[in-house]
């Protein structure tokens, strides 16, 4: 029996790996009153024999560390899409995205009942960097920005 090979799909994901640094904004929500500027980096590699990229990311304000993140991107076989497992500092458990390409952004799409509906949007640009957002909305009608930045890849 052959064993399985990543799909083309999979090979997408590769966009995402590498070390990415940049400046974020986090809006006012009822974790934060104010409007924060923040620093972001990720650090993401290939993994599971090219069935998935595994990211950490920290931001921190002022240099000191305020939220982390751990996740796993592969692609779920059935449908093709991008499945992203996300555990972090919140202490809310696993998250779970799921989402697709269309040519250069990847969008991806959660519930929580802490957070309620969610909108992680990757866009890499055409002169190398990448801008990423999270939306969320209470009733999947109105949609707020809980965060937005752009990262360029230093590794």
């Amino acid at each position: 029996m052959d064993m399985p090979k990543p799909t083309a799909e999979h090979q997408k994901l590769e966009r995402l790996t590498g070390t990415w640094k940049g400046t974020e904004t986090m809006y006012p929500s009822e974790w934060s009153p104010n409007e924060t500027k923040a620093d972001g980096l990720t650090v993401s590699r290939m993994a599971l024999g090219g069935f998935g990229v595994v990211t950490d990311y920290e931001q921190s304000v002022g240099g000191q560390t305020v939220f982390s993140g751990h996740g796993i991107y592969t692609i779920e076989h059935e449908t093709n899409e991008v499945l992203l497992y996300w555990f972090d500092s919140m202490g809310s458990g696993i998250g779970t995205f799921r989402g697709r390409w269309s040519d250069d952004t990847l969008m991806l799409h959660s519930h929580s009942p802490m957070m309620g509906q969610m909108r992680l949007v990757y866009e890499f640009r055409s002169d190398g960097t990448l801008a990423s957002s999270m939306l969320r909305s209470p009733d999947n009608a109105t949609w707020s920005t809980v965060f937005d930045g752009v990262y360029t890849r230093s590794a």
